[in-house]
């Protein structure tokens, strides 16, 4: 299944930007924003901003689009990630526009950006920053200074984060997590909005560390850059090879961010979406009465919590952007595979069999029942034990971001 995020109408670039781009302050030239404060107990309102906040999402997707050529699907998530309020790691090789992504992207949240390039002698110091010894010119007395890294800021593009060794990785750790730093003893907090934005290689490639297990669970989604088509190479070349470069311009700040992030955590999930949700995290557990035969043969490490916390935070981000104030199936299996794939640990069987993660979850999704009948126990997965009957066969299904 896809990990398209539900568009309400289809418009060519120009209507969408004429049609749902906010108003622009000539003074300031950022967009005059709706106030998205939630209102409790008035439908009505609520709504309304719900529908500011879709049409705003729509001019961000549309302003990312003017330079960002195709991945459609990488701009959506990596929204759908920033009021979800959590992190994005992306996954290409060199050359294919994540890095373009992220700075594009730090251009029209008009918010602080620092970014880091990822090295084998990059130390955690180099990061969150160090106490340093200072002297006072008019006193002549010697103190410690903080001077702060480039963690401090509120995007952060961690750029090639699996070249650095995992002494350096830990130092995002607490950063992502906690949304602050400890230098010294000393803890001092993050500004908020926070975004990591982390951008990695394939694994296979030369000087390449793997993420520890720690680090990946911090990431709300992983998504993989795909090949640019045909159509698109052409695109990039008639945009990047003449005179008139594209440009963007500011449409939100951190205060929308927050109010965005507030309000969408309103969102109605109902019970029988959030156990369809529970139950397919279970399934990935091997070894326990909710785990198909795909589970047990192909999964080492299975999903914690925060990926089921993944799933509704993204399924509520979506739902709104499709139109809507209640998450359904279609949403939940939508964020799936960003929002799990670097969740689900596979086996070295399923190395040897090309069997990926993706491959896992995309089973699962088959079958696992939306809602459970009456005659299910707890532990049924709607025919999970037939599984074996669709066994991979050594075939490497690639799916889409």
């Amino acid at each position: 299944m896809s990990d398209e995020i539900a568009r309400p109408t289809s418009q060519t670039p120009q209507q969408s930007a004429a049609s749902s781009s906010p108003s622009t302050d000539d003074k300031t030239g950022i967009a005059s924003l709706p106030d998205l404060t939630p209102v409790l107990g008035d439908a009505r309102e609520v709504a309304q901003r719900c529908e500011d906040f879709r049409k705003v999402f729509s001019a961000l997707r549309t302003e990312l689009g003017k330079v960002i050529v195709g991945q459609d699907e990488i701009i959506s998530l990596t929204l759908v990630a920033l009021f979800a309020d959590g992190h994005v790691l992306l996954e290409g090789v060199p050359g294919l526009g994540k890095t373009l992504l992220v700075s594009t992207l730090s251009q029209i949240l008009t918010l602080p950006f620092n970014r880091i390039q990822f090295t084998p002698d990059l130390m955690p110091a180099d990061i969150v920053g160090t106490n340093v010894l200072m002297e006072d010119h008019t006193t002549r007395r010697r103190a410690m200074e903080f001077r702060p890294g480039p963690i401090f800021a509120q995007i952060i593009l961690a750029d090639e984060v699996n070249r650095a060794t995992p002494k350096t990785q830990a130092a995002l750790l607490e950063a992502m997590q906690e949304r602050s730093v400890t230098v010294s003893g000393s803890t001092r907090h993050l500004v908020r909005p926070f975004l990591v934005l982390a951008t990695q290689n394939p694994i296979e490639q030369e000087g390449t560390y793997t993420l520890p297990e720690a680090q990946l669970d911090r990431f709300l989604l992983k998504m993989i850059v795909p090949y640019s088509d045909r159509k698109e190479m052409t695109e990039i070349l008639t945009r990047t090879t003449s005179t008139a470069m594209p440009t963007v311009r500011p449409i939100v700040d951190g205060r929308f961010i927050l109010q965005a992030q507030t309000l969408l955590r309103g969102v109605v999930v109902a019970d029988h979406v959030q156990d369809y949700a529970i139950r397919l995290v279970l399934a990935t557990h091997p070894g326990t009465e909710s785990a198909p035969s795909v589970t047990n043969r192909y999964v080492k490490v299975g999903v914690s919590p925060r990926g089921v916390q993944a799933l509704v935070q993204c399924a509520k981000v979506r739902a709104v952007v499709a139109g809507r104030f209640a998450c359904s199936f279609k949403d939940i299996e939508a964020v799936a595979r960003p929002a799990l794939r670097h969740r689900v640990m596979v086996n070295f069987e399923a190395e040897a069999e090309s069997v990926s993660s993706d491959d896992v979850i995309g089973e699962l999704l088959s079958i696992v029942p939306h809602e459970l009948s009456k005659d299910s126990g707890p532990g049924s997965s709607g025919g999970a034990n037939n599984t074996r009957r669709r066994l991979f066969g050594g075939r490497n299904r690639k799916a889409r971001s």
